[in-house]
């Protein structure tokens, strides 16, 4: 099926999106390092079961606009985006699906663009308001003081940018093969160790996993060879203001019918140390419907284990 791209002004920004087939819209958002490519075998699934899919690379991303200023990455910029996509394609609502900085995305729309999300599925992140009593990069720091955390790293302006972009598709390969299902028990030690780099210590597989061809590792190391790697680091350099500035909605709940999903074992559900996120999501949703745990599956769920994905999503669609 060909997915031909199209640029599409969305309001501050013009976002590169692939848009196909007919019937009520579905908006599958990536996360960080990816790019709509992420989500290429959900696409004509969702096409063949009536859906028309409209895949956006995220501002910052790809063909899409990349604001310099850090400030243009916040969150509710980013949820407007979003919004602002589903009005751009004549549509009153859609459903929105988003993955790792994608779902935040996604939640974050339907909470603050409600009349436009008939439903949303997030996967990988949970959704648990503003997520603690303290901006996010003070909790991390007293959650991970003894060892490397990557969003605490991250927030150093262009630290994270030099050591990826100094060879990009060795550096994708390495986060894409660490944080998989595929990684080894030496690798996830080696991701939680005291470092001063997000790889150290990380070798590239001498084989890329099942779910990653070379061709797609062209493709995302292309992408990233031109657009870098700020726009999307900037996301989480935002943390703390969007901490600040979604405070109103701390405690609100999200009204419309939501799934979440994960894989097994993706590190982002052990972000807190000894506290199961998954658990803590309910008082955030009014029509939860379900918490998927994909078994085998590391972090790029919807790449590593598309069957089970689609298989979820699928059937979370039909009873809508």
């Amino acid at each position: 099926m060909q997915h031909q791209q199209r640029r599409i002004h969305v309001g501050e920004v013009t976002l590169e999106v692939a848009v196909v087939g007919e019937g009520p819209l579905c908006v599958l958002v990536h996360g960080w390092p990816e790019l709509w490519w992420s989500w290429r075998h959900q696409i004509e699934p969702l096409v063949h079961a009536g859906y028309r899919v409209a895949v956006p690379n995220v501002r910052g991303y790809g063909g899409s606009d990349a604001p310099r200023a850090v400030e243009a990455y916040r969150m509710t910029a980013l949820a407007a985006d979003i919004a602002g996509l589903v009005e751009a394609l004549d549509e009153e609502q859609a459903i929105l699906v988003g993955h790792d900085w994608g779902a935040p995305i996604v939640w974050s729309t339907a909470l603050l663009h409600a009349e436009r999300v008939r439903a949303v599925v997030g996967m990988s992140v949970p959704h648990v308001g503003r997520g603690g009593p303290m901006p996010p990069t003070e909790l991390f720091a007293s959650l991970h003081a003894d060892r490397f955390f990557y969003i605490s790293y991250f927030q150093a302006l262009d630290v994270p940018e030099m050591e990826f972009e100094t060879d990009v598709r060795s550096s994708l390969a390495k986060i894409y093969w660490m944080n998989s299902g595929d990684a080894t028990s030496e690798v996830r030690k080696a991701m939680r160790a005291r470092k001063t780099g997000y790889l150290d210590g990380i070798q590239a597989p001498d084989v890329l996993p099942d779910w990653l061809s070379e061709a797609d590792l062209d493709r995302y190391a292309e992408a990233f060879t031109r657009s870098g790697f700020s726009g999307g680091i900037h996301r989480y350099r935002n943390m703390d203001r969007d901490w600040h500035e979604l405070a109103d909605f701390d405690t609100a709940r999200i009204p419309q019918p939501a799934l979440f999903l994960a894989g097994e074992h993706d590190s982002v559900l052990r972000y807190a140390p000894g506290v199961d996120l998954m658990q803590l999501m309910a008082p955030f949703f009014d029509d939860l419907r379900g918490q998927v745990v994909i078994p085998g599956a590391g972090h790029w769920v919807q790449q590593e284990r598309p069957e089970a994905v689609n298989q979820a999503l699928l059937a979370f669609l039909e009873g809508l």
